[in-house]
């Protein structure tokens, strides 16, 4: 089977325990949407929603790259949710692995699913304190494509408020960590469905920081945070007009628009402008 690329950007997740929601979260316009088997299912329904999830990858062609979030493969219901992902019909493109503590997690989630042919984007969760510290070695499982901060988790495990300066030190260090293993960080969701601009603030101190995206947990986030994630079309042009003055000068030090511009900031508009190109083709696909 040929895997959807693992983005960057929007990310939505829904449970389930609520296959009705399904086509919903199909056309959210997420780059990523996924289907949650952890904190979302009561454990009295859980090997139901297991049955039910299936049908979630079985989407459109338009659908977002869709995803899974499993149980920790360290528990009982992860090696139900591995053993039921490995017989669907349809098997997703990424798979987030909660309460990821360690390369094992990893090791353990793609030594059952792996086959020929598929090898799914596995995906770290970091919500306690003992995967921030032992973050170098988890960045650099050979089979993960990225990591996402869960904040409620990390705060309870801490017992600090769950608060943007309280968790500062956690999401830099993730970050930092995520960026020296080349592989994308994704941010939390925001719990507070009512306060939109405490979410768009949040969204951009976590871009600002360098991640690459942030999950949404209901349809109202998305807008907010598909704005903060896409490129301004005032940014998309000051990168054309610093990576146009770099090739002509040569790849030397130039200035533009008053500011010097080197190497550095060269690299950054590149990466803006592809990223600014993502979003306009997954807007194409939607």
């Amino acid at each position: 089977m040929t895997l959807k690329p693992a983005p960057a950007g929007v990310w939505f997740i829904t449970s389930a325990h609520s296959p009705a929601r399904f086509p919903a979260a199909h056309g959210c316009g997420a780059d990523v949407a996924l289907v949650d088997l952890e904190d979302s299912v009561p454990a009295a329904v859980g090997a139901q929603a297991r049955q039910d999830a299936a049908a979630f990858f079985i989407a459109p062609a338009a659908a977002p790259v869709l995803g899974f979030r499993i149980s920790s493969p360290t528990t009982r219901d992860g090696i139900r949710d591995l053993a039921a992902v490995a017989d669907y019909p349809v098997r997703p493109d990424i798979v987030l692995i909660p309460k990821t503590e360690s390369p094992r997690d990893i090791e353990i989630t793609a030594g059952v699913l792996d086959a020929p042919g598929y090898t799914p984007h596995l995906y770290g969760l970091i919500e306690t304190p003992r995967a921030l510290e032992d973050l170098p070695s988890i960045v650099r499982a050979p089979r993960i494509a990225g990591v996402l901060f869960g904040t409620a988790d990390y705060a309870t495990a801490t017992g600090c408020t769950a608060t943007w300066d309280a968790l500062l030190y956690a999401r830099s260090t993730l970050v930092t960590s995520a960026a020296a293993a080349g592989i994308h960080a994704i941010d939390s969701p925001f719990f507070d469905l009512q306060n939109h601009e405490g979410l768009r603030r949040e969204a951009e101190r976590a871009r600002d920081l360098g991640y690459a995206g942030k999950c949404c947990v209901h349809p109202r986030q998305l807008p907010a945070v598909t704005a903060v994630f896409t490129p301004t079309d005032a940014e998309v042009a000051a990168g054309r007009a610093i990576v146009s003055a770099a090739q002509e000068a040569g790849d030397r030090i130039v200035k533009v628009a008053g500011q010097m511009v080197g190497p550095p900031m060269v690299k950054a508009a590149r990466a803006l402008l592809s990223r600014a190109e993502d979003r306009t083709q997954h807007e194409v696909t939607a």
